[in-house]
């Protein structure tokens, strides 16, 4: 057995922990901006706008604001979380976080308490580095025709720019944080816990891991998606793009929609969603569009795969919590526990989902008139009802994955007993 010293959680590793966190992400971010054509950003808004994306990622709030001087109006609004640059952050300091604690025989409270403070710490500090660097102002061109015309006359430029909340980028940074760190202790077996903390760690990992599963795997389907829309239909680039930024933002919402759920959205003006198109057609009507399975099919057929998908996944994330239950885990408890677990992943799938962005501008009074320059994007769930869904699905895929475990698990034991009994054994 190896001897473990203070040094090995100290400062040096929660401070390669946190560069970590933050490299991967910013990495991430960038090439998928790169890939969406953000490089080509005037005056170095580049490197400014990775920053936002990844602050945004990371759990802080950008603010979009508008200027158009004396004679004319703007006003912009953005809230957005791009899940693919969050997963890769929250993988990467999960994993760092629980790297020193798997060669330790076993870790304590005090201990845990001290090794996730250092990295909140540095977290911090890796916060503020951001709020700062994510700022930048685009002007905006007004386009040609009278309305261009008018902004020469009245000498109008508008400009439209973003920065980021400090305090709430802060606090919702380090929530952040914490909820990655707490996720990965969940659901790790190599970091033994003392007393009471592995009792709850033990009685909350199986379903830790079967939603930590589930939600891989969507994201793993998605790719799989990804890659044969662009070998089918081209344009890798933008395809690239959205498994960078968003795929999450798609696919998480996907499982909702596959068990029967609902969200509420519209499109107008210059912003669209780049993948999937039927999503975009939904969207873009008069008033607020319903997206569930029948709007979604009354688009593309191949929309019901999402209910062939729900249908597959969840029971699979029920085996996964089964087989990791105490051996003799009554059927119902793994029910239960499933319907619970789902319950709280499909609240934060649709709290971190949505999406809202508004651009407006207006002349003397006078709006977009077809200028192209003013629009409106959002789409949120209608969150009890999915969740209420999902205590359904979770109870049903619970108990049926409780019970294909038990069957499997009997087979082999019955298949080992022949062989044992077998002449010449």
């Amino acid at each position: 057995m190896s001897v473990r010293t203070p040094s090995d959680h100290g400062w040096t590793a929660a401070l390669g922990t946190v560069l970590a966190g933050l490299a991967v992400p910013f990495a991430v971010a960038a090439l998928g901006l790169w890939a969406a054509g953000a490089a080509d950003l005037p005056d170095g808004a580049f490197w400014p706008v990775v920053a936002a994306v990844v602050a945004a990622a990371l759990g802080g709030a950008v603010e979009l604001s508008g200027d158009a001087g004396e004679l004319a109006g703007a006003e912009a609004g953005l809230t957005v979380m791009p899940l693919s640059v969050t997963l890769a952050g929250a993988l990467v300091v999960g994993r760092g976080f629980l790297g020193p604690l798997r060669r330790r025989t076993v870790a304590d409270g005090p201990e845990l308490a001290r090794w996730a403070g250092r990295i909140a710490v540095l977290w911090l500090l890796v916060l503020l580095a951001l709020a700062l660097a994510a700022r930048h102002t685009f002007e905006v061109s007004l386009g040609e025709g009278w309305l261009d015309d008018l902004g020469d006359l009245f000498g109008v430029s508008p400009t439209v720019g973003f920065t980021t909340d400090v305090p709430l980028t802060v606090f919702f940074g380090l929530l952040w944080l914490a909820g990655v760190l707490l996720v990965a202790l969940l659901v790790t077996g190599g970091a033994p816990l003392s007393g009471r903390l592995g009792r709850l760690r033990s009685a909350a990992r199986p379903a830790a891991y079967a939603m930590v599963a589930l939600l891989l795997a969507c994201v793993a389907v998605g790719v799989v998606v990804a890659l044969a829309v662009a070998a089918t239909r081209g344009r890798p680039a933008q395809t690239l793009a959205v498994v960078l930024l968003g795929l999450p933002n798609l696919t998480w919402p996907a499982l909702t929609i596959g068990m029967g759920g609902t969200w509420n959205g519209r499109v107008e003006g210059p912003f669209g969603l780049p993948m999937p198109r039927v999503l975009d057609e939904v969207l873009r009507t008069p008033d607020v569009s319903t997206v569930n399975l029948g709007t979604l099919t009354g688009q593309d057929g191949r929309a019901w795969w999402l209910l062939v998908a729900a249908a597959v996944l969840l029971p699979a994330a029920g085996c996964v919590l089964a087989a990791r239950s105490p051996a003799g885990t009554p059927a119902w408890r793994d029910a239960v526990r499933m319907a619970c677990a789902l319950v709280a992943t499909v609240l934060v799938i649709g709290l971190t989902g949505r999406v809202f962005a508004r651009y407006g501008l207006s002349l003397l009074g006078i709006g977009d008139l077809g200028g192209g320059l003013s629009g409106e994007l959002f789409l949120r769930p209608r969150l009890w009802t999915v969740a209420g869904l999902a205590a359904g699905w979770g109870l049903a895929a619970g108990f049926l994955g409780a019970l294909l475990t038990r069957l499997g698990t009997r087979r082999r034991r019955d298949q080992s007993n022949a062989a044992a009994n077998a002449p010449g054994s």
